[in-house]
């Protein structure tokens, strides 16, 4: 049982690479111990990850009684309601839902919304520095945009954004058991709220995702009521966290550097290949959810036995020096880049264009409004909440700058 690396600490979050290499070096499936979750095995290789995400026969998400992994027994049964949704489930669960949004979130249809988030980005980037400085980014810009973009999406009120917003920062500060019983009050309001917009939806009608499911409710038979709450909270929550981390990791990385951001403000048509290295260098979502192993399996030399968990280390992936040379640099245009940053197999990530796009987005209008833009503190002074699983910059005080 490996325990050496705490998950949840400042010196992992701030450095995952040396955690993940002392992990690696105990093999490619490795067991130890996470928050909340307890024992179980991790994998510490790129090809070990791809191999659970994309074996969904041998490692599900649900034990062979039909429950979630990943929720212990204690769990309220809010939270396995809202947990119960696509990104949780096998098949053919998994592809009925995702069916019902998919289109939404087609190549074509993201690329056509481009002009309107830049456009958002543009306006949140103006208004920075609007309420004094320094302003701290992650608060001001990096969650507002990804937030105002997948409300709009949903076809949610622009005038509601502050419940999600405060809905987002109850979820960041989930770090151990403690925090979740307190977050279950927060949860339980943007239940209701979300059914009371689904009720408005099938008395009104509108816009958005939200009146998708419920004309897909109306056809009958392939969503139900609990699921479609869960569908929204699943958006609005997965829509917006990963990218407001990816955001401020991003804009941190550039502002400890400036001659990577003069390099990129050079040639905005280098936003593509920049973010790709960020997906991977920054790796905000570190961990994949849980799954169960359905039978004694042989993974890379390591034997795991039937009814054992694992989890897929993203952020060891990205860091294995097998997938990319020299991982441990931050290289904006590295070619080709091999990065776990959206999962891979049946459950890849359903948003990656448009958090691709946000993330190219929030970084030319930034820094196109604000050419001289600097942290106002060292960077050894800037922390990460200590959310297992999740990467997340705690304050990203910034200033105007010359």
């Amino acid at each position: 049982m490996a325990e050496l690396v705490d998950f949840s600490s400042e010196a992992f979050l701030r450095d995952p690479q040396k955690g993940v290499a002392l992990l690696r070096s105990s093999g490619p499936v490795v067991a130890t111990k996470f928050p909340i979750l307890g024992r179980l095995w991790v994998t510490t290789t790129y090809e070990a990850t791809a191999r659970v995400l994309k074996d969904s026969t041998t490692f599900t998400l649900r034990k062979e009684g039909g429950s979630l992994v990943g929720l212990p027994w204690w769990m309220p049964k809010l939270i396995g309601t809202l947990a119960n949704n696509m990104l949780t489930m096998d098949e053919p669960d998994h592809t009925r839902l995702r069916d019902i949004v998919d289109e939404a979130f087609r190549r074509r249809a993201v690329m056509d919304m481009e002009p309107h988030i830049r456009a958002i980005a543009d306006r949140l980037a103006d208004e920075l520095f609007a309420a004094g400085s320094p302003a701290d980014l992650v608060q001001r810009y990096a969650r507002m945009l990804p937030l105002a973009v997948i409300c709009e999406l949903l076809g949610l009120p622009s005038a509601d954004r502050p419940k999600f917003i405060a809905w987002a920062n109850s979820i960041a500060n989930l770090t151990n058991a403690f925090g979740l019983l307190r977050l279950i009050g927060g949860m339980m309001k943007m239940r209701r709220y979300l059914k009371a917009r689904l009720q408005v939806a099938r008395e009104q009608g509108g816009e958005g995702l939200i009146a998708e499911l419920v004309r897909v409710e109306k056809e009958g038979g392939r969503i139900t009521p609990d699921e479609m709450v869960s569908m929204v909270f699943l958006l609005l929550g997965a829509g917006s966290e990963t990218t407001t981390h990816l955001i401020s990791g991003s804009v941190f990385e550039l502002l400890k550097d400036p001659a990577r951001r003069d390099w990129l403000v050079a040639d905005w048509s280098r936003a593509g290949l920049a973010v790709e290295e960020f997906l991977r260098f920054v790796s905000p979502v570190q961990f994949s959810k849980p799954r169960y192993v359905r039978h004694d399996v042989d993974v890379d030399g390591v034997k795991l036995k039937k009814g054992d968990r694992v989890m897929a280390m993203i952020v060891a992936a990205n860091l294995d020096p097998q997938a990319n040379e020299g991982p441990e640099r931050l290289d904006l245009e590295r070619r080709p880049n091999r990065h776990l940053a959206f999962g891979t197999g049946i459950h890849f990530c359903l948003g990656h264009q448009l958090a691709r796009i946000e993330g190219m987005c929030a970084l030319q209008a930034l820094f196109t409004r604000w050419p001289g833009l600097k942290l106002a503190v060292e960077p050894s002074q800037i922390h990460w909440r200590r959310r297992p699983g999740i990467r997340m910059i705690a304050e990203l005080p910034v200033v105007a700058g010359g």
